[in-house]
């Protein structure tokens, strides 16, 4: 019998295969660049490891909408098994463009609210601020904190006296904890390849408290795009992608040296991971 992940992650690859992992009829798979010869050898490979059905190639637009669903999916499909490790009161969902101030909902970034207000009645500081306090993940995990009676299970650990500004604790009247933001990037294309660093230095700037985890997940296929948002320490956690099995083979298969050398790199320096690490290393 398969352990659960490794059947979590057929069934995340099978809901791709249905949806945006398609092959069009020039041969191409969705996620290649077609410019690119290297691109679209590694993404045959990939698709052709994941046993692809042929398919039209969707939007772009809606292959990063549809990437982000899956995800979320994937996410509430693992992550949620591991109450053993990581008890609380759960919350996956997606936010992605639909509301530029929904992070306000959580404890660390609730003053980005009344930042927002006062900004409107004043043009200047509005103009100062610009929209650099506006973050809007694509996927989110938080939790509630915890009511007194599960605190003090099986000891008493809290009472009126102490412990009047924990964030963990309901009875202080704090809001839900952003445990985790996770942005989606189906490819990585220049043009948009620093929209998830600085989203996630806006996550690390404007907070107040905690600092939730900060990934990427990607479907690219090129070790140098990748690379372009996993080298480096200080913003983003890990990037995840969604086969990076398959990707290191097709990497091995078809890529050159260089490619090969930077996939190495990459992993060896702990900057890039299978999707199916993901949700163990939310529950750190």
């Amino acid at each position: 019998m398969n352990a659960y992940f490794s059947e979590a992650r057929k069934k995340y690859h099978a809901n791709l295969l249905n949806s945006i992992l398609t092959v069009g009829s020039n041969g191409i798979p969705s996620n290649a660049d077609k410019d690119s010869r290297l691109s679209v050898e590694i993404a045959k490979g990939i698709t052709n490891l994941l046993e692809t059905n042929v398919g039209i190639k969707t939007a772009g637009q809606t292959s990063g909408s549809q990437f982000e669903a899956i995800n979320m999916e994937f996410l509430k499909d693992t992550f949620l098994k591991l109450g053993n490790i990581r008890p609380g009161n759960w919350d996956i969902q997606r936010i992605g463009n639909r509301d530029r101030l929904a992070i306000s909902r959580f404890e660390q970034y609730a003053h980005l609210y009344d930042l927002n207000e006062i900004s409107k009645g004043n043009p200047e500081l509005a103009a100062i601020l610009g929209s650099d306090y506006t973050i809007t993940p694509d996927v989110i995990i938080s939790h509630t904190p915890f009511d007194d009676e599960v605190i003090n299970t099986p000891t008493v650990l809290v009472d009126d006296s102490v412990c009047l500004k924990a964030v963990l604790r309901k009875s202080n009247g704090g809001k839900d904890i952003l445990h985790a933001s996770i942005s989606s990037k189906w490819t990585i294309r220049s043009d948009r390849s620093q929209n998830s660093r600085t989203e996630a230095l806006n996550l690390i700037r404007n907070r107040k408290g905690h600092l939730p985890h900060i990934v990427v997940v990607t479907g690219e296929p090129l070790p140098s795009r990748i690379a372009s948002i996993s080298l480096g320490t200080g913003d983003i956690d890990c990037v995840y992608h969604f086969a990076l099995y398959e990707l290191i083979q097709a990497v091995n298969e078809f890529g050159n040296d260089d490619s090969i050398v930077l996939m190495q790199t990459m992993i060896n320096g702990k900057r890039l991971k299978d999707i199916s690490d993901l949700p163990l290393d939310l529950a750190v």
